[in-house]
């Protein structure tokens, strides 16, 4: 008897210390999950988290025009938009796209497309034109002329856009004939494309840069 006596007692203390030790573990999880829970204090370091800003693109955009057109097919009319967009680096780099969809966003989206596809680049000599040029384009013709430093750029409409975004910032311009920003636009980037540098006029000519100016 005395034996099974001991026995048990020594059951019950074994089970009495592994409860206890679970006891004390649970214990300490719970501590660690509140710490963790518990917002950080003045003073201590916080993570930097690192942003990735976007970078700028040099080229530009210029919405000229937006029109609404309809047309006639078996079923009935068919609406769709035409949108006219100027784009540039402002660096002697210019173009002008022309797109129709059924959506105006969609339409820009394309005719921006459209623009870089068909860039052109201007010579350009101290922020102006080296000469006087005529460019034209079904009934409207624009004349360009150079400008003194401080002048700006003196045009308006699709001119003023096509003539910024190519990166002219003095100049004088006058629209002749048709008002269509369609036809002002390309009657000036067909003026643009006849223009010709110093250094082309003379390597034609065979002769020296200074001695042609001077």
């Amino acid at each position: 008897m005395e034996e099974k006596e001991t026995i048990q007692n020594e059951t019950v203390e074994e089970v009495v210390e592994t409860a206890e030790v679970e006891t004390v573990v649970e214990e300490k999880e719970a501590e660690v999950e509140v710490q963790q829970l518990k917002p950080q204090k003045r003073g201590q370091r916080r993570r930097k988290i690192e942003t990735v800003e976007p970078v700028e693109s040099e080229w530009k955009e210029q919405v000229v025009q937006i029109r609404r057109v309809t047309k006639v097919v078996k079923g009935g009319k068919k609406l769709s938009f035409r949108a006219i967009v100027i784009v540039g680096n402002k660096k002697g780099q210019v173009g002008m796209g022309v797109a129709k969809a059924a959506e105006v966003i969609i339409a820009i989206q394309k005719a921006v497309a459209d623009a870089r596809k068909n860039l052109i680049t201007v010579p350009i000599f101290k922020t102006t034109i080296p000469h006087m040029v005529t460019g034209r384009s079904g009934a409207g013709s624009v004349v360009l002329k150079p400008a003194s430093q401080g002048t700006g750029v003196i045009a308006g409409g699709a001119v003023r856009a096509v003539l910024e975004l190519s990166g002219i910032e003095n100049i004088l311009s006058k629209s002749l004939g048709s008002k269509s920003p369609l036809n002002a636009a390309n009657a000036t980037l067909d003026a643009l494309k006849s223009l010709r540098s110093f250094s082309d006029v003379a390597r034609a000519r065979g002769i020296d840069m200074k001695k042609m100016l001077g």
